[in-house]
């Protein structure tokens, strides 16, 4: 049985009255134009054939000498010519059907023949599977967008906005365009600077986020707001980061609690996975953690939870022994163990690889016990085997389990360990691709402490309300302070980052001075808001999904370059169009800058 063929909206004209996808046996006896691309030739006893391929799909070509049909000039066609054909559609004998093709049961035998652009020979097969290095794809970028996965991604990619867009407007939010031209902003990253021709000397700055502009749209009064927005960040790429600029479902609402957000963007989310993948859910509604038993229990503030290996607080335990390493992390820290069902499996090589994770991840080493019929590990003999008992009864462990341990302050024992997890996890397959398991993390702390600078630092979102407002501000110590601040995580992934915001100029100019930022700091970074805030505002938040890392997750993409339709390099590199360039020494000049060489 054939598939049904893609709904294709053509002009019809001069070289197409159909689409390579959409003809069928009940077409058979009709004259066709066709136009597309050679896929592929076959020489068959003094007939060719050619499979003509364009978006829609692939239809069988034949050219026959005794039937006309341009014979001569079939025979000069070679992969990636762009050609039109007009011919009759006939139905395939039964044996020489192709039920891997929608279009199996036809062929075109072929009446003329012309071809509209020769091409060279690709450097790379036009196939499903695509062989060649990214670097050679990315060059030719033009050329690998032929492939079938690039094409159907592209299609799903524009589909998924546009179910977006169609969601958001029914649940009452309004469409509007931020600039792109906007003011520098701390969000974190480095902003791509833009230089002012007008005025010498300053500059503006792509937005890192619609931040500033969305909440002064609530002040407007427009109460739901969304975007698909372009965002820039001068970040050094990762596999789950572009370099230089992503989209996001950029959205803020009037008069919410956090809960509100939640109610809004969860249903979304959920539409989205059924909808654009196969992937099953794995909680709904979606589970909700605290950031600190996040990083607690799983050792990650975008925890992967489709697997249950746990990290425990085994402090209290370990004081109790004589392990130096460990006496030494408790004077200012913890010590947490994570419990492996099944890990005594791991050989030496395995616990070594583990070893340099958690050493990549801040850890000096990467301390263990095997349970085994005796309790096994090099350091028992200095923790003694009464605490090693009671830690593997702690945390559960049964005979063919290996615990491992990090010790440290809070922060660097919780990331030492959830990368050893995830790592763990992986040696152990645990990891379900056809799983979504999307989780809200809460509570995040308001500030961090910077070891390099020495002073406190945001640690999220600084437009966030500190929970207990100006009076926790005043009165507790910073590190202890808690933003209305939220994420959203799908299989150990950020997709989304979240507050309720601080619309009162009074406890914005505090929570800005613990940072270090005085009133005119404030005032000269942020004074559009303040002034805004000055004129009644009312509470409000909102949160902003990731497009791009959502869909390779969803997509079970390894790379999240595969999700753009052009997108830079490893190192933040163009290859096709070579961007970053050199440019004219006049432009230059006309926005007032020197270029100094390295020396």
């Amino acid at each position: 049985m054939s598939k049904p063929a893609e709904k294709a909206i053509v002009t019809k004209n001069k070289y197409r009255t159909h689409t390579c996808g959409q003809l069928r046996a009940e077409h058979a006896g009709e004259v066709v134009h066709l136009s597309g691309w050679v896929h592929s030739r076959r020489d068959h006893g003094g007939l060719i054939f050619i499979d003509l391929r364009d978006k829609w799909g692939i239809t069988q070509l034949t050219f026959n000498p005794q039937k006309g049909g341009d014979f001569k000039t079939a025979d000069t066609l070679r992969s990636e010519f762009v050609v039109h054909v007009e011919g009759k559609v006939v139905a395939r004998p039964k044996e020489m059907q192709n039920p891997d093709l929608a279009t199996g049961e036809i062929e075109i035998e072929v009446a003329s023949l012309e071809i509209l652009g020769p091409s060279k020979t690709p450097p790379f097969p036009i196939a499903e599977k695509v062989e060649a290095g990214e670097e050679l794809r990315l060059q030719y970028r033009f050329l690998d967008l032929r492939h079938p996965r690039l094409q159907r991604m592209l299609k799903m990619r524009g589909d998924f906005i546009d179910h977006t867009r169609q969601y958001m407007r029914s649940a009452g939010f309004t469409e509007v365009q931020t600039p792109i031209l906007a003011n520098s902003s701390p969000e974190g990253a480095r902003d791509f600077l833009v230089p002012s021709r007008l005025y010498p000397g300053k500059f503006y700055a792509l937005p890192q986020a619609p931040q500033q502009f969305k909440q002064l749209l609530m002040v407007g009064g427009l109460d739901r707001y969304f975007q698909i927005a372009p965002c820039f960040r001068d970040e050094d790429p990762r596999a789950d980061r572009h370099a230089g600029d992503f989209y996001q479902i950029d959205l803020e609402m009037s008069f919410v609690e956090q809960e509100d957000v939640f109610q809004a963007v969860e249903p979304l989310m959920v539409e989205l996975t059924e909808t654009f993948s196969e992937k099953k859910i794995l909680e709904k509604p979606f589970p909700r953690i605290t950031w600190h038993e996040a990083m607690t229990k799983y050792g990650s503030d975008k925890p992967d939870i489709r697997f249950e290996l746990f990290i425990s607080d085994v402090s209290d335990i370990a004081k109790t022994g004589s392990f130096k390493v460990f006496n030494e992390a408790l004077k200012k820290g913890v010590v947490h163990a994570l419990h492996i069902p099944g890990g005594a499996i791991f050989t030496r090589g395995t616990i070594d690889k583990l070893t340099e994770v958690a050493k990549q991840n801040g850890a000096g080493g990467l301390a263990y016990i095997l349970v085994k019929e005796e309790l096994t590990s090099p350091i028992i003999k200095h923790l003694g085997e009464d605490v090693a008992k009671q830690i593997v009864i702690n945390v559960g462990a049964k005979k063919g389990d290996i615990i491992f341990f990090g010790a440290g302050s809070f922060i660097e024992a919780s990331k030492a360990l959830g990368a050893v997890r995830l790592a763990a996890a992986e040696a152990l397959q645990l990891r379900d691709p056809k799983q979504a398991a999307w989780v809200w993390i809460t509570d995040f702390p308001m500030y961090e402490y910077n070891e390099e600078e020495g002073k406190i630092d945001f640690s999220h979102n600084p437009f966030s309300m500190p929970q207990g407002g100006i009076e926790a501000l005043k009165t507790k110590d910073p590190l202890d302070i808690l933003g209305y601040q939220y994420d959203l995580a799908l299989n150990g992934f950020e997709i989304s980052s979240g507050a309720i915001r601080n619309h009162r100029p009074d406890v914005m100019y505090e929570a800005f001075k613990i940072a270090g930022y005085s009133k005119e700091e404030v005032d000269k970074k942020f004074g559009a808001m303040i002034k805004a805030f000055e004129y009644g505002t009312p509470p409000h938040g909102g949160c902003a999904p990731g497009i791009d890392r959502l869909l390779m997750i969803l997509l079970n993409e390894p790379n999240i370059r595969e999700i753009y339709a052009f997108p830079k390099d490893g190192k933040a590199r163009d290859l096709m169009m070579n961007a970053p360039s050199e440019v004219d020494p006049k432009l230059l000049k006309d926005l007032h800058i020197k270029v100094e060489s390295e020396k």
